[in-house]
């Protein structure tokens, strides 16, 4: 597959999973493929416990944003969806939130000055369950 020519963005997702679902790039791979996709959609995938797998390579491009394919990088976090009500919800794990500022500084050094946003912020869509331009305010302003 060819690179990507740029890029410039960041988008961040949800799996819209319940917060007991250990899921990965294994099976997000899956129901991509389910949906047509070549492969699995998104660049990075953070489970419940932090660990970062590597999906589709930083350099590809993704399948998680339409009309940002092209020019983005897309990092999904398991979770993200209520067991209450079925409607998004910020579950995400301390070691996630980790994980994401770790994968967000390493993605500046290979891609300096990227814009970060929320899928929600680009579609109309309640992803990835949390306002992520207040949490990079509050954790890597």
């Amino acid at each position: 597959m060819a690179e990507r020519s740029k890029t410039d963005v960041v988008v961040i997702h949800c799996a819209d999973t319940y917060p007991d679902m250990d899921i990965g790039v294994k099976e997000i791979d899956i129901w991509h493929r389910k949906r047509g996709f070549l492969k699995v959609g998104y660049h990075y995938v953070i489970r419940i416990d932090g660990e970062v797998e590597v999906g589709r390579e930083p350099n590809e491009p993704g399948a998680h944003a339409l009309g940002y394919n092209h020019r983005s990088i897309g990092i999904c976090m398991v979770g993200g969806k209520s067991r209450t009500n079925d409607g998004p919800e910020n579950n995400f794990t301390d070691a996630q939130w980790e994980s994401l500022k770790v994968l967000l500084t390493q993605i500046d050094t290979m891609f300096p000055s990227c814009k970060i946003v929320g899928h929600n912020e680009i579609s109309k869509k309640a992803c990835p369950s949390f306002n992520v331009q207040e949490w990079l305010d509050n954790n890597l302003g």
